[in-house]
């Protein structure tokens, strides 16, 4: 059988987190959850575990330091691979994934390495969302697409399905990102592979209770780094190219120029 692990970050979401379970394994009984706890202030962390206590289907791991989104993920996967579980999900705590879908997701992680829910290829839905939010979001996919070359038209969502073979391919220890960029970094690294990226269609509902996480310096950081990382890209092809034009056989110059003399007859 393919073990599958969902993670789930979290941060101050007791409100949400038996909900979230709940929906998951109604969905999905056989898969394992893992609840990635940042030292919540408001029990989440006490209310996993009592959870995991009653549920052997559901793991916690505790992290002491709130250090992002990235880091929180990055430990996780490194738990999922060597606990050794085949697919490992991302998933927020929130309600905003709908786990109903989930099904859907894992059923193309058989051809792919990487499947995507997308909120933005067609019959992919957002609820809940101001026109502020959809411009950004929006926006923000186009500018990482063209600055980093990449076909992917959701590629800051977070409802993602890897297999075991995209983690192990894809250099964890080289991912510095912490906010939502490290949604970016991964399908971009996970393209440099040579990895099978997919995009599924999602419905995406914003949060009815608790805090989002968003924040300016989330934006900020995603906009310095996909900067970053496009100048490098150009700046790579063109030593490329630079490299190809040396590689290429030099043509002999002569000051003799050849002029058509009178017709022989």
């Amino acid at each position: 059988m393919v073990r599958t692990v969902v993670v789930i970050p979290t941060y101050n979401e007791a409100d949400n987190l038996p909900q979230i379970l709940d929906r998951l394994h109604t969905a999905v009984p056989d898969v394992h959850a893992l609840i990635v706890d940042d030292g919540s202030p408001d029990g989440t962390g006490e209310l996993a575990d009592a959870r995991a206590a009653s549920d052997d289907r559901v793991h916690v791991l505790h992290r002491t330091v709130k250090e992002g989104l990235g880091k929180a993920y990055i430990d996780a996967f490194r738990w999922a691979l060597d606990a050794g579980y085949d697919r490992v999900v991302e998933m927020d705590a929130d309600g905003s994934h709908h786990p109903e879908q989930l099904p859907a997701l894992l059923a193309l992680a058989g051809d792919d390495d990487l499947v995507l829910g997308s909120r933005w290829v067609p019959g992919g839905r957002i609820e809940n969302w101001p026109l502020s939010r959809r411009l950004l979001s929006r926006g923000g996919n186009l500018y990482a697409r063209l600055a980093l070359g990449i076909n992917v038209r959701d590629a800051t969502g977070g409802y993602r399905v890897f297999t075991r073979r995209a983690l192990e391919r894809i250099d964890l220890d080289g991912v510095a990102s912490h906010g939502y960029c490290f949604q970016i970094d991964l399908v971009w690294r996970a393209l440099q592979a040579g990895l099978g990226v997919v995009e599924h269609p999602i419905t995406f509902t914003e949060r009815v209770r608790g805090e989002s996480k968003m924040d300016r310096s989330i934006v900020t950081e995603s906009l310095t780094r996909v900067t970053g990382w496009g100048l490098r890209r150009r700046l790579h092809a063109v030593r490329e190219l630079i490299a190809h034009h040396r590689r290429l056989p030099s043509v002999r110059a002569t000051s003799h120029i050849a002029v058509p003399g009178p017709a022989v007859r």
